[in-house]
């Protein structure tokens, strides 16, 4: 009984209503707030305030939630030891990532995977914002750049080299740039996913300012106002080398070398990992494999 109430009580506090929680469990609204009652007479405290609109937890039953929930953390990974038993990886996977990377390479590979594991369910959000796999429930976290919390699994997915790029109408306008120096005085397009207005260079090592005539918060835009001619683009060469086969863009400053952009797939440290977890990741590694080895035989 105190385990039940546990999981009822932790699943209230988890959805801030006890409708939602009473529908999750598949019981009535009323079952749910009799045995949230129970617990705390049984406590002797008071581990929720409510409101006609609204549920708080008191200072108590912060400190019990958070029991609770490393309870019910337990049980999920015993779950998922037995699930590393398991020939195929089954269920629901929720996936994160940047919008670029998905919108270019995750869907196919996103088929593909389910078309090799068909037990399994896919949820996918692209998205530009800062993404918490422990407190969103999310499986596995798609990253650009070297991940700051240390408490997450981080696997090394891709190394893209960086590299400015425009049309070669804009060139043909406005002239190519010898050195970075002469970037402050060229029309330059720059995504907020790169940072401060400068662009830093690793050889020759220096960082230059610049004055960008469009700022955007996604790089496939930026690349889109590249080709229109409206500037120089700082990219991932993943985002802009087929346009560069195609003609439709030059690389700018050949010679000088960018900062590469690293990709991560993330997720929470636990004793044990989903099947269905490794398998992706593996299956997203793989594919990143193929296609830089399929580059390559191209280009030599």
């Amino acid at each position: 009984m105190g385990l039940d109430d546990a999981l009822i009580f932790t699943r209230v506090v988890e959805c801030h209503s006890f409708t939602s929680a009473a529908a999750t469990l598949g019981m009535q609204k009323s079952t749910v707030s009799r045995r949230i009652a129970q617990l705390e007479d049984r406590l002797g405290v008071r581990l929720l305030n409510r409101t006609t609109r609204k549920l708080r937890l008191t200072e108590v039953g912060q400190a019990y939630y958070e029991r609770c929930r490393q309870i019910m953390q337990e049980f999920s990974e015993a779950e998922q030891a037995i699930m590393q038993l398991q020939r195929e990886p089954t269920g629901l996977l929720r996936v994160s990532s940047p919008i670029e990377f998905g919108q270019l390479f995750l869907g196919g590979v996103v088929g593909e995977f389910m078309r090799c594991y068909p037990a399994i369910q896919v949820e996918v959000e692209l998205t530009t914002r800062a993404v918490d796999p422990v407190e969103e429930g999310v499986d596995v976290v798609i990253h650009l750049g070297r991940p700051q919390d240390s408490s997450l699994v981080a696997r090394l997915l891709m190394t893209s080299p960086r590299q400015l790029y425009a049309s070669p109408d804009y060139i043909q306008r406005h002239g190519m740039p010898k050195t970075p120096e002469e970037l402050s005085s060229h029309r330059c397009i720059h995504a907020l996913v790169d940072g401060a207005r400068k662009w830093h260079f690793e050889q020759p090592a220096q960082s230059v300012p610049i004055n960008p005539v469009l700022v955007v918060n996604n790089i496939t835009f930026a690349r889109e106002a590249a080709l229109a001619g409206v500037g120089i683009i700082n990219a991932p060469a993943f985002i802009a080398e087929p346009c560069v086969e195609a003609g439709t863009l030059v690389r700018v400053l050949e010679q000088t070398e960018l900062p590469s952009s690293e990709l991560h797939a993330l997720y929470p440290s636990r004793r044990f990992q989903a099947m269905k977890v490794k398998a992706f990741i593996d299956f997203v590694v793989e594919r990143l494999e193929l296609r830089a080895s399929s580059h390559i035989e191209i280009e030599g």
